[in-house]
């Protein structure tokens, strides 16, 4: 009899999110360089798919002010729980979550009034080309935020909005989003590439 997976649930004191904060590697690492967190940069940041947040948490970790967007009622109401017991644990967590804020909706109509540095856009990935289990607590975010049909609609958003740069978290191996023009350049990480979009 298996198991019935945990409930989902988002928290910033601990776990990964916690390890990645100590142990992560500062701004050398492949998102803060995307983001373009170099000689002591701290840019505006608008992560305009949210999901679990964790993006966002190291990017303010690292001194950036994030606002996150998040259009599913279920994933926004976890976050601004994740968010509020954060803040509550005070000390560093709590500093780091004074600059994060958080906005419910839909970021192709809100980029607009923002005018950010840097846009960071996550869609939903691909689905896998091989046949491993993809990890129980994204498939349970994709049940929840299903399949991003717009991402391309959202790009286009994001070209138009940010100040400096728009950056695409996307699997290192996916084909390109069609219609998208060419990054600028690319940061590679292990599984995952950042394709960065200089405006």
């Amino acid at each position: 009899m298996t198991r019935p997976p945990k409930e989902l649930r988002i928290d910033f004191t601990s776990g990964a999110v916690a390890h990645r904060l100590r142990f992560g590697g500062g701004r050398g690492q492949a998102l803060p360089k995307a983001i373009g967190m170099k000689g002591g940069r701290s840019p505006d940041v608008v992560d305009a798919t949210a999901g679990f947040g964790r993006d966002s948490f190291l990017l303010a970790s690292l001194g950036a002010r994030v606002t996150m967007i998040e259009r599913s009622e279920r994933m926004f109401e976890l976050l601004q729980d994740a968010m509020e017991r954060a803040t509550s644990a005070g000390g560093d967590i709590a500093e780091i979550m004074s600059r994060m804020a958080l906005l419910h909706g839909d970021s192709i109509g809100l980029l607009g009034d923002l005018n950010p540095d840097v846009v960071l856009v996550d869609p939903m990935h691909p689905a896998r080309k091989n046949t491993a289990l993809v990890k129980i607590e994204m498939r349970q975010i994709r049940e929840i935020v299903g399949a991003d049909d717009d991402s391309l609609a959202l790009l286009e958003a994001a070209l138009a909005a940010a100040r400096n740069r728009v950056v695409l978290k996307w699997p290192q191996k996916a084909d390109p989003i069609p219609g998208l023009r060419l990054p600028s350049h690319r940061i590679n990480g292990k599984s995952t590439r950042y394709d960065v979009f200089m405006i």
